[in-house]
């Protein structure tokens, strides 16, 4: 007889593209905060805020744990910010992962800068030791009135704070960044600012997605009005100011998410050059570049 999948999810489902073969367990539905005007992933009715019952998740990890104990070795904390829950639920959460899951090697989740102003590094130290090992944080942008423009309740600075509470406890931080989020008119200070962060931050993840909207732009230009998108070549013309003025030792970078046109790996600062030469091929000679055709893009 099958048994019934020991989860239940509210869809949509939303994950990093790097927690393909990971457990989502949500222990929250949707975004605590949900007010920015560039991201439509919680937005459905059902994706209101709600932290899950805390039975209801060690349950769910113990039955994950009976049908599953020998398969799973990455667990995906949801929704939106799992790290809005007090240390205390975190800790149970975890510590019911090494109890019914014991081949698991890697815990992450998403994280809002917001969610940490509470937590000390010691209370994130804890989290560390018990299994949490890895955070996205949705960094969007360094710079401030980029951030006051779509409504991110952020600033440089208590994402700048976060990151370094969250390096100080030595969980690894993957940061997001949005190429073209400001726009034409605030584009060279996007990038600048952006730089700015991730250098102070020395993050050991780095990724850029370029900023879409396939709901419409209206909720967007509600708090933006004077937006206007970068083209092709003013997209690849940002990320290369943007990868010039970064000084980072060892970060792995990545902008291969489908909606970029462009495809980068590589690790920085010793790959600089290389990523550099790549995006200076796209924007002299885009037919040689290799870019991604629109229709592949996923948006």
């Amino acid at each position: 007889m099958k048994q019934d999948f020991p989860i239940r999810y509210v869809n949509p489902v939303f994950r990093p593209p790097s927690e393909a073969q990971s457990l989502i367990l949500p222990v929250t539905d949707g975004c605590s905060w949900n007010k920015c005007t560039y991201c439509e992933m919680y937005t459905a009715p059902q994706k209101k805020f709600r932290a899950r019952d805390e039975q209801e998740t060690l349950d769910a990890i113990r039955r994950c744990g009976e049908q599953f104990a020998d398969q799973v070795q990455r667990v995906f904390l949801g929704d939106g910010d799992a790290m809005v829950l007090s240390t205390r639920r975190l800790m149970g959460v975890l510590a019911a992962i090494k109890e019914h899951l014991p081949k698991v090697r890697r815990i992450s989740s998403y994280c809002l800068p917001r969610n940490l102003r509470n937590k000390s590094v010691p209370e994130l130290l804890e989290l560390h030791e018990a299994g949490l090992s890895l955070v996205y944080v949705g960094a969007e942008s360094g710079d401030d009135e980029v951030l006051q423009k779509v409504n991110k309740g952020e600033t440089s600075e208590t994402t700048r704070d976060a990151l370094d509470k969250l390096g100080a406890a030595g969980i690894a931080r993957s940061v997001m960044l949005l190429n073209g989020l400001g726009g034409r008119l605030l584009s060279q200070q996007h990038a600048e600012n952006s730089a700015r962060l991730v250098n102070l931050t020395q993050p050991e993840f780095l990724a850029t997605l370029v900023v879409s909207f396939p709901q419409g732009e209206a909720r967007f230009r509600q708090g933006f009005p004077q937006w206007e998108p970068l083209d092709q070549q003013q997209l690849f013309a940002e990320m290369e100011q943007f990868l010039q003025a970064l000084e980072l030792k060892r970060t792995v970078f990545r902008s291969d998410h489908a909606s970029n046109w462009l495809v980068l790996k590589g690790v920085l600062g010793a790959e600089k050059e290389r990523l550099l030469q790549e995006v200076r091929t796209a924007i002299g000679r885009p037919d040689a570049a290799g870019l991604r055709p629109a229709w592949q893009r996923g948006l």
